[in-house]
Formats: structure tokens, sequence, C-alpha cells
């Protein structure tokens, strides 16, 4: 709560133009290193609590839903690997969060950082410390907007808009997994907790065990950049330094790690999600190495360099060593956090040195080394296998809807040339410009639209034969009354209501046919 109070206060005074320039970012700094850092402090205090003795568990503040049987709770886990990791992810956004202070000084969009990386905390603690399902995907959400409110911090650069769309984008399939993972939960364990799902994971069988861990295993792999979703990871790299080394070396990209080993019960049940996690660890740490070898940047390399490392914790996660990757993934956490905020430093003591070259082996194959820079085009890959079919499906569904559902209900335009010819001249009376170039947006369409037409065209050819055609002064007026009265029901038939009317007849007169 206390990161999430500093980012209103925050963005709350900067909205109000209460908080603005230099002047203000003292404020700023202020409110979010007070908030992180006491959340720090006290995660830091219940990990000491616990190591003396003191029952952590799970602790629950009331009913967040309630249907039926189905019961969703606010719960939060006080202890464990959620309160080890609530400490050191704590602990590091505040070295970010005095680290930039200076480091974005007279920036443009100081105040926004300092909201955003506010939220952020706030949503990181959130995700490691839920007691279920729910607010871990809320926690996860907010993270990911963040992450693309940061990447996309110089927004008037359109490679960093792109960069941080394509991010965003590419998280969202695995939120799908994640998604689909918390309604198999609530289908066949009715419950949301994870402790709930852990415990209830040795009674489901291996083929429901199985999806419901792959649907998780996909949201673990996407958040953490694995193999096909690791170009997104070298794009952030768009973003400030502090944000890179707080998001991708520090906390976000290690959420789908710490998920894999918070479902471990559920994957100890689905051998073949395990494997799966070994195999997509192995494939993206060999990734992350052969390309790292031609990256020329720091920060580009140093990422690469955490998709070995992310890659080397799924395979200990395939392979059952659970602890171990609990370890590397809080050592992993500090190093990369360290290493992206001394890159600017690094730059300067390394200037003029020459990268290291690799081994002769390797500097031979020119191939690989083309392969190396265009990042084994894994990309290209998967825009070709994924994203065009999926544009070409819209592009066929736009198609049948323009070509043939539009005609058949769609609905009439205004209908001056079906209405009644005494309409006709007491518009032209008022100066309507009737000519025929104009008039053919009068013509109705659809089915719908072709049943108000013809019955106003009934009603002209009414008027016309039986009343304009009659002698005398009272048929012209009792024909001008008449036609009033046809104009009046025409507009009638021409609201949207009785136009949705004609569409419901029309389809039980033809589901009654069949």
């Amino acid at each position: 709560m206390l990161p999430l109070l500093a980012a209103s206060c925050i963005g709350g005074l900067h909205f109000f133009n209460r908080l603005h320039g230099v002047a203000g970012e003292r404020i700023s700094v202020r409110l979010a290193v007070a908030a992180i850092g006491l959340s720090a402090a006290l995660a830091a205090s219940l990990v000491g609590l616990e190591l003396a003795g003191s029952a952590g568990g799970l602790q629950v503040y009331g009913n967040w839903l309630a249907s039926g049987k189905l019961a969703i709770a606010f719960s939060l886990q006080a202890g464990g690997l959620n309160m080890a990791l609530a400490a050191l992810f704590g602990a590091l956004l505040l070295v970010v969060a005095r680290f930039s202070a200076n480091y974005l000084h007279r920036e443009p969009g100081f105040h926004r950082f300092f909201f955003i990386l506010s939220l952020f905390a706030a949503a990181m603690l959130l995700l490691v410390l839920a007691g279920n399902a729910i607010f871990t995907f809320v926690g996860w959400e907010v993270a990911g907007v963040c992450s693309y409110l940061l990447i996309a911090y110089a927004y008037d650069r359109p490679v960093a808009a792109h960069n941080a769309t394509r991010a965003f984008v590419t998280n969202r399939v695995g939120d799908g997994g994640f998604l689909l993972g918390i309604g198999l939960m609530l289908a066949w364990l009715e419950t949301a907790d994870w402790q709930s799902l852990n415990a209830g994971a040795a009674d489901l069988d291996r083929g429901d065990a199985t999806l419901l861990a792959l649907s998780f295993a996909v949201a673990a792999f996407a958040k953490s950049a694995q193999i096909p979703f690791t170009p997104w990871l070298a794009r952030a790299m768009e973003g400030p330094t502090p944000s890179s080394a707080i998001f991708y070396g520090g906390a976000m990209v290690h959420a789908g790690v710490f998920l894999a080993i918070q479902l471990r019960p559920l994957f100890e049940q689905a051998p073949a999600a395990m494997a799966l996690l070994a195999a997509i660890g192995a494939m993206t740490a060999v990734y992350g190495y052969w390309v790292g070898l031609s990256q020329t940047d720091i920060k580009s390399s140093q990422i690469f360099a955490a998709s070995v490392q992310l890659g080397l914790m799924f395979v200990e996660c395939g392979c059952g060593w659970w602890t171990l990757a609990a370890w590397h993934l809080a050592a992993h956490a500090v190093v990369r956090c360290y290493l992206f905020l001394t890159a600017p430093s690094i730059l300067h003591s390394t200037h003029g040195r020459p990268i290291a070259p690799v081994s002769a082996t390797l500097a031979d194959c020119r191939w690989a080394f083309v392969a190396s820079l265009q990042r084994g085009w894994l990309e290209p890959a998967v825009d070709w296998l994924l994203v065009k079919p999926v544009l070409q499906l819209a592009k066929d569904a736009r198609y049948i809807e323009e070509r043939i559902l539009d005609p058949l209900m769609g609905s009439p335009a205004p209908a001056i040339r079906a209405m009644s010819t005494l309409a006709q001249r007491e518009e032209q009376k008022m100066g309507a410009n009737l000519s025929s170039a104009e008039d053919r947006f009068a013509q109705g369409s659809g089915l719908a639209g072709k049943l108000a037409q013809w019955t106003a065209a009934l009603l002209n050819w009414f008027e016309y034969h039986f009343i304009l055609r009659g002698i005398g002064r009272d048929s012209i007026q009792v024909g001008r009354r008449l036609g009033r009265a046809a104009n009046r029901f025409e507009h009638l038939l021409l609201r949207a209501r009785y136009l949705a009317l004609f569409v419901l007849i029309t389809l039980m007169v033809a589901l009654g046919y069949r």
C-alpha cells in the first residue's frame, strides 16, 4: 500500500500542477524513496521474525468475491519465498529510486518516472505476496503496463514507442495462458488460492494437471522472455538505464521463474510440463549466449546475458532443482541490477579498450556470425508463423462483415426518395436539394432497410393513384393530410427500434421456416 500511496500522491500533485519542474524533484524523490524504503524495511522485518521462529503463513483480509460455492479472498503471504523476494525486490527498488534521483535530474518526465516506479513497486510487491491467482494477475498486469510506459519513456521517439508496443503485445500472449490457468483452476478446483491449487494438484488427472501447468508455463515463458518470446527483452532496452536495471535485471523479468517455483507441486504432477520448462530454458540459454557474442553495445550484451541466466533457471526448475533455482533467481537479481546501474560507469572506465575476441573456432564461422547479428531471425519467424496469419484472419473477418453481414443486416439510410410525393413537394418549398446525385444515399440497405423502403414505396403508390389523382379541393386536402400521416409513419418505421424489430421478425420467420 505504501508505494501505491506514493504513486497516488506524485501523480495527483503533478496532475493538478502542484508538482512540476526542477523545484518539485525533491518532493517526488522523497515520496518514492520513503514509501519504497519503508516497505522494504517492513518486509525484511517479517523475514527476520520468521527466521526467529515466528509463524508466517497466509493472511486473509476478507472476501473479494463470493458467488455460490466460490469465494475469492483478498489474501497475502506473510512468509517463505514470497516474503523473502518482497524484501529483496524492495531493497533493489530502493537502490534504483535513489540512483534515479541523480541520474534523471533535470530530465523531461522526471516526475512521471517516479510515479511509474512507485506504481511498479506496488505491483511487484502484490505479485510476489498475493495468496491467490486473481491478485497475482493484477500485479502481473500492472507491472506490464509500467514496463510499457517506461520503455516508451521518450515517447516522442518512434523507435521507443514501437518497441514498447511490441513488448506489450508480446506479453499479452502470456497473459492469455495465465487467464486460461485461472479459468481451469476455478472450473476444476473451485478455488483461486495458490495453496489450495498446490494441495489439490495430486488429485488432478495427469492430463488435467499437465494442461493447467502448461497454461501457467506459457505465462512464465512470456514474462521471462523465453523462446519464442525472447526478442521483446532486447527491445525493452529503449527505456532509461534505471528502469532497465529494475525491470529487466532485478525484478519483473524474474516473475516467470517465481511463478514456476511457486507452482512446484503442480509441475511435479506434470512431467511433460517440467520437460518443456527444461527444453525451452536450454534453448533460450543457447540462443542468448550465441546472439550475445555479436552485440557491441553494453545494454544489449547485458540483456542477452540475462537471457542465458533466465534460461538456466528454467532448466533448473525442469530438472526439479527448485531450491537452486530460487537461490539463482535471488543472486542474479542482485548482480544483474548492479551491472545495469553501473553500465555508464563501465563504459567510461573501459573507453578505448577493444572487446575480447571470441574463440578461433567460432571466429571462422561466418554463417554463425551473420545469424547472430540477425538474432537468429527469431522475430521475423514468429511474425510469419503467428502475426501474419492473425492479420489475414482479421482481413477475412472484415471482408465477410462488409460484403455479407452488412448488406444482409444493414440499416436503411434516411429514405428521402421513398417519402411520399406530398412530403417531397413540401421539402422542395423549404429549399431541400433533391438532386439525383445526392439522392442515392436515401436507398435502404440490408433486409431491414429494403423492407422499410418497400413499405414507403407502397404508400407512395397508394398516395399517387388514390389521392393526387382525385378531383376537387376536398380530395386534395384529404390527400395532404394522408400524405403527412404517411410521412410520419415512414419516419416511425425508420427509427432504430423498429428496424431492430424487422430484423428480429425476419430471423424468427427464417428459423420457423427451417
